[in-house]
């Protein structure tokens, strides 16, 4: 090894933050190896890289023995008192073999363990860098899509997203750019794997973290949110501050803001309602855009019956029961929504009841 490889090593431990001692010992590791596999060695053999020289030397590991039956592995006691009356049965001693033309050799195996854990490390970087930013939004290119999968470029690696994770609308075209949330970061022999997807609820709140300055700042906090992907979402916001209305600083000055999150959903609408610690408040809140007349809640069963007028029970329902499923899923409450002619005294044929919660509704007939 020259001092201009001992100065390509200092540059690397200050560029790559890989400590040189790691890589001295890296490649110490590496030419044992080599030498054993282009000399036929089969025994002992430590190799000695010089931290200030560069200079290598091979040595082979001899233990003391009474009798030797090995030759390359071990040494006669009296050979070795020969050299050093000191030496006792059980002892090792070091004798250099450094080999003529061990140099060349060592120099391509070097070169090799230092390429390969600059890459470790490169994918190491890459690891810490994004399982940071799990349950985070990022912007990223797509680059190709294969068997479903749309591959996509983040800069310095690439994400998977299956398509379970993508939405029904979406169509990916390549160097098209894109919003995605973090779901997981995997390490594998290849390099982190980066999961994302664009179905989660989560990147509807980073969205809105992103768009509306007043979540940012923890003016406005996003309690809850419920989604049905490319569909229809419902979030729910608070605000501590009186003077702060929620729900107009999520929609945004001629709903500019709200607006930018539904087109880069591609459409996907969104009912933003504020958020009550009381929960029938908040149950009523959350079924809008319908008008709830009254909510009795049964606290054991954690099940709140809802009253609307007529003509608004199919609005509060929702096509194929969306508008109450999400609401259930907003609120953590089944829903059980009547109308108002059903609370007045009717025939027992007459009663109907629809029960809707946070999975798949059921209708039944009550007597």
């Amino acid at each position: 090894m020259n001092e201009e490889f001992l100065t390509a090593l200092a540059a690397i431990e200050q560029e790559k933050g890989i400590s040189k001692e790691v890589l001295f010992e890296a490649i110490e590791a590496a030419l044992v190896s080599a030498y054993k596999r282009n000399f036929n060695a089969a025994g002992n053999v430590r190799v000695q890289l010089g931290r200030e020289t560069g200079s290598i030397k091979v040595y082979t590991r001899l233990n003391v023995v009474e009798k030797v039956t090995q030759p390359q592995q071990e040494i006669s006691l009296a050979e070795a008192r020969a050299k050093d009356p000191e030496y006792q049965v059980g002892d090792i001693i070091e004798k250099e073999i450094t080999p003529k033309n061990f140099g060349r050799i060592a120099a391509q195996t070097a070169k090799q363990v230092v390429i390969q854990r600059i890459r470790e490390a490169e994918r190491e970087l890459v690891f810490d860098e994004y399982v940071d930013r799990e349950e985070d939004i990022i912007t990223g290119i797509v680059q190709r899509v294969e068997q479903k999968n749309v591959i996509v470029d983040l800069g310095k690696t690439e994400a998977v997203l299956l398509p379970s994770e993508q939405m029904p609308q979406d169509e990916y075209k390549p160097n098209e750019r894109i919003k995605a949330y973090i779901t997981e970061v995997r390490r594998t022999t290849k390099g982190p794997q980066v999961h994302i997807s664009r179905t989660h609820p989560g990147l509807l709140k980073r969205l809105f973290e992103l768009e509306v300055p007043e979540i940012y700042d923890g003016t406005v906090e996003i309690k809850s949110v419920a989604r049905e992907a490319g569909y229809r979402s419902k979030i729910a916001v608070y605000s501590k501050n009186r003077d702060v209305d929620p729900v107009g600083a999520c929609v945004g000055p001629k709903g500019v803001r709200v607006q930018a999150i539904v087109n880069e959903l591609r459409g996907e609408k969104i009912d933003i309602v504020k958020w009550d610690e009381d929960a029938k408040i908040f149950v009523a809140n959350a079924l809008s855009p319908a008008k709830v007349l009254a909510v009795n809640l049964d606290e054991e069963k954690k099940v709140a019956n809802v009253i609307v007028p007529d003509h608004q029970l199919s609005l509060a329902i929702g096509k194929e029961g969306q508008n109450a499923r999400l609401a259930a899923k907003l609120t953590g409450w089944k829903i059980d929504i009547s109308n108002e002619s059903q609370v007045t005294p009717v025939s027992a044929q007459e009663e109907q009841k629809v029960y809707f919660t946070g999975g798949v509704d059921e209708e039944s007939e009550t007597s």
